[in-house]
């Protein structure tokens, strides 16, 4: 069923995409975490040994799939709150997006649970990023796989002019990838590239040569 659905999200967007007729219909979609916002917000990890770690959002948007792979359980619970926020790099950028072609089409498309929206909504305010509160969406889902789908959905319903932000760059990738496929006018950005990216990449290569999970060898892990 899941399948079909997705078989048919990506027609109906192709359909749309290739209507030569269709006025444009332009969308902002950004990432929360390490994008809009910068937090302490973290999300509590608890191995299937009992091991228990604390991870913020760059390190859950990288690692949330090996680690369920690896039997991990995850706690939301100070994830649903923004806790010591400050504006992000991409923060200014919303602003000025918003002020030049308004904010309902301006959304917000994060790896944390819906239950976050009321605070995230309340943050984007405090700054003066005035969105609907519809449009957060709290996926509760690390899968890259799992933005570009949303995206999609988006395409299906008219959406023709996309602009995507997110810090992680196999999100970026996988968003771009997914608009390239559905052929509508796109603007894909990764909102940094820091040290700790490039840290985990090489930590990435070491597992593929090595068979040793990164996750747990060359992370730094905070009790």
């Amino acid at each position: 069923v899941e399948k079909n659905k997705k078989f048919s999200l990506k027609e109906d967007a192709l359909n749309n995409a290739r209507r030569t007729d269709a006025p444009r219909k332009g969308i902002s979609v950004f990432d929360f975490d390490d994008t809009l916002a910068k937090t302490n917000s973290k999300i509590l990890v608890t191995m299937p040994d009992g091991k228990t770690m604390k991870i913020d959002a760059t390190r859950f948007a990288k690692e949330s799939a090996d680690l369920e792979a690896a039997g991990a359980k995850f706690d939301f619970s100070e994830f649903n709150k923004v806790i010591d926020g400050k504006k992000g790099p991409l923060a200014d950028l919303a602003l000025k997006r918003q002020d030049k072609f308004g904010s309902k089409d301006i959304f917000i498309l994060t790896a944390r649970p819906q239950e976050a929206a009321y605070a995230i909504h309340a943050f984007l305010k405090g700054i003066g990023l005035e969105i609907p509160i519809e449009n957060i969406t709290g996926l509760e889902d690390g899968r890259p796989q799992a933005k570009a789908d949303w995206i999609i959905s988006k395409a299906a319903e008219g959406y023709n002019d996309f602009y995507f932000a997110d810090d992680a760059y196999k999100n970026v990738k996988a968003v771009q990838d997914a608009l390239d496929v559905v052929d509508v006018k796109s603007d894909v950005q990764q909102a940094k590239a820091s040290m700790e990216d490039i840290d985990f990449e090489f930590n990435k290569i070491i597992e593929e040569e090595s068979g040793v999970e990164a996750f747990k060898e060359f992370s730094n892990v905070e009790s």
